[in-house]
């Protein structure tokens, strides 16, 4: 039989591990923790040249996780990466209502438009970037703030279309999808209508290059067809609390399936990036706010 001394002790230690916890989750790992992720990949379907790809994800701005000065920092650090080419892929608004002090996306858009590199730095939209437009809302569509905001800093932003990236053997087509989620339509299942068009969005391809694709949530990777060499995704936050390679939530139909990492399926490849801010609480646990490198071979 347990006696009450041993009982009060693990009492406390719970305690102590829980406060523990806590406090990391809120206070340190997602507002002081940053890392570079990397994955070394040989996508069968990728006939390019040696590639590096820098990833910027989920960055959710706002005080106290997301200030200007820390977007500056990570700025500053995915350019010292060397990356050919640079992606940022959607969700710069606010996540969560906890915003201690809100960020200028007018400023958040300038300070992303210091990302340099060889073949430049472009970016899609994500939900989040719909959900705060009240007027796209309202219209169902349409011009999108963030989008714009982007764009006039000099930041490309490929709703459903693709271009051309690289000379010669080295060349690729680097595709975006518009927000599978942007529009709401209701409550209940299905109260979400996506702007997204894959087929459409891969007719504008016009030779045998291969493929790179960015698309805000993973869940569409079921439906991109071999013709795509990579997909590239954030949205998940990798459940933004993870315990030994999995997580309890995910935002996904498919659950931990997409949550995080690298996935092959066939012949085709998915990089789920772990993201920078949050979503519902600024809190995360296991999964430390990242850039992602993606080095194809």
């Amino acid at each position: 039989m347990i006696s009450r001394r041993k009982f009060l002790r693990g009492l406390l230690g719970t305690f102590l591990a829980g406060l523990f916890a806590a406090t990391y989750g809120f206070f340190i790992e997602p507002a002081l923790r940053l890392r570079v992720k990397r994955w070394r990949i040989a996508p069968p379907l990728w006939t390019g040249g040696p590639l590096k790809i820098a990833v910027l994800a989920d960055l959710h701005m706002g005080e106290p996780v997301v200030s200007l000065n820390r977007l500056k920092r990570i700025v500053a650090r995915t350019n010292a990466l060397g990356a050919d080419v640079i992606l940022v892929l959607g969700d710069l608004e606010a996540g969560h209502r906890f915003v201690t002090r809100p960020v200028s996306m007018k400023d958040a858009a300038e300070v992303l438009a210091g990302l340099t590199a060889p073949l430049g730095r472009y970016a899609i939209l994500g939900n989040h970037d719909w959900w705060h437009d009240r007027a796209a809302q309202v219209r169902g569509g349409g011009a999108n703030r963030i989008g714009g905001l982007l764009e006039a800093a000099g930041v490309p932003v490929l709703q459903n279309r693709a271009l051309k990236l690289g000379e010669g053997a080295g060349a690729f087509w680097l595709a975006g999808l518009d927000d599978q989620l942007a529009i709401g339509i209701g409550p209940g299942p299905g109260r979400f209508r996506g702007l997204d068009d894959l087929s459409g969005t891969l007719a504008g391809i016009g030779d045998d290059a291969p493929v790179i694709l960015m698309a805000h949530e993973p869940d569409i990777f079921p439906k991109v067809p071999d013709r795509v060499a990579l997909t590239l995704s954030g949205h998940t936050h990798g459940g933004q609390v993870r315990f030994f390679g999995w997580s309890p939530v995910v935002p996904s139909a498919y659950g931990n399936r997409y949550a995080y990492g690298h996935v092959r399926e066939g012949g085709r490849d998915l990089v789920v990036s772990g993201g920078i801010g949050c979503s519902i609480l600024p809190f995360r646990l296991g999964v430390v706010p990242e850039i992602t490198l993606i080095e194809l071979a």
